[in-house]
């Protein structure tokens, strides 16, 4: 696995991690134990750089996945960085599958929360701290300035912004500069390439969650593919519906065709895609399964040229496509 660094100092793995779907939004929760075994695995790989956020959980257990990624990885804390995230709940009155997100960024809700995140996670400091969604109550400067506590405090080093824009992120980096941008970004979803700029500008890193789409640029979901309804926002995501599988026919067809050229997967090639564009672009696919681990991580060492990038850009942005997953809504909570 070769390394890559976020903004001024934060080396990680090429390709991470992402640990919610272990836990939150793909089914129920997973086997601890068989997670467990697979994070392991996973630093065995050269994975180093592993995601989780304090409300990937169930209602039962809303905090569930920060203490499987905590326990899995104490016997390597050193060897690793842990990014974590703060600032929403979801709603959980709503009957929606997919829950709205309540925005809190106030200042002692943050303290609260680094403080139980540190304690689920087993650690003294958080590697990379994001704000999980900017609260429209509370200006990103205070944020930033709380940020900037907590690292002058040990108990985080580096802090971030999830599904950010450019003036959030000019006005947050102008307070405590930011160290890397969490946003979506696939073949399907290519909106956040306008920050491309301002990021090379302030010397920020672009952490890429559902690089695959959920799992759709795989190529291994057809139109018969089942989400449980209760706990799978697969069942609720536009891209998997039988009419948009076959809208999706040839972007399919063209991840299949590089793929055979380069000896790759198809979703190897839309990992490999991203990373090839940018240095500065970190992909965390999720999984819950050692062969898409391995697969996921073979994506760093597929090279694409230049050339070849512009060509594939140039078809992507020819070609039809289904409406993709956009994320969760965000509502108010004054």
């Amino acid at each position: 696995m070769e390394y890559r660094t976020l903004g001024k100092g934060l080396r990680v793995s090429a390709v991470g991690l992402g640990c919610m779907g272990m836990s939150h939004a793909y089914g129920a929760p997973a086997d601890k134990k068989e997670m467990k075994e697979l994070i392991a695995e996973a630093v065995d790989m050269g994975y180093t750089f592993f995601d989780t956020a304090e409300v990937y959980g169930t209602p039962e257990n809303p905090h569930h996945n920060e203490e499987l990624v905590g326990e899995a990885l104490r016997p390597y804390r050193d060897k690793v960085v842990i990014a974590t995230k703060f600032g929403i709940y979801f709603d959980m009155e709503s009957g929606q599958v997919n829950k709205p997100l309540l925005p809190d960024s106030r200042p002692e809700i943050i303290r609260a929360s680094v403080e139980n995140s540190l304690k689920r996670l087993g650690t003294d400091h958080i590697d990379l701290y994001y704000q999980h969604r900017a609260d429209p109550f509370v200006p990103v400067e205070e944020v930033a300035g709380v940020m900037q506590e907590l690292m002058q405090e040990g108990k985080i080093i580096h802090w971030g912004l999830s599904e950010a824009d450019e003036e959030t992120i000019r006005r947050a980096h102008a307070v405590c500069p930011v160290t890397a941008v969490q946003n979506r970004y696939s073949m399907m979803a290519r909106w956040h390439e306008a920050l491309f700029p301002v990021l090379e500008e302030l010397n920020i890193g672009y952490v890429a969650f559902s690089p695959l789409a959920n799992g759709f640029l795989s190529a291994r979901y057809g139109k018969e593919a089942k989400f449980d309804a209760g706990t799978d926002y697969r069942s609720v995501m536009p891209q998997f519906t039988p009419e948009a599988v076959e809208q999706n026919r040839k972007l399919l067809e063209l991840l299949k065709t590089v793929a055979e050229g380069k000896y790759a997967t198809p979703g190897q090639i839309a990992l490999a895609w991203m990373l090839c564009k940018k240095p500065y672009l970190v992909p965390i696919p999720g999984t819950r399964k050692s062969d898409r681990l391995k697969e996921n991580a073979g994506a760093a060492d597929i090279k694409l040229t230049e050339k070849e990038i512009e060509i594939l850009d140039k078809q992507l942005d020819a070609m039809e496509m289904s409406e993709v997953f956009g994320g969760t809504r965000v509502g108010h909570t004054s």
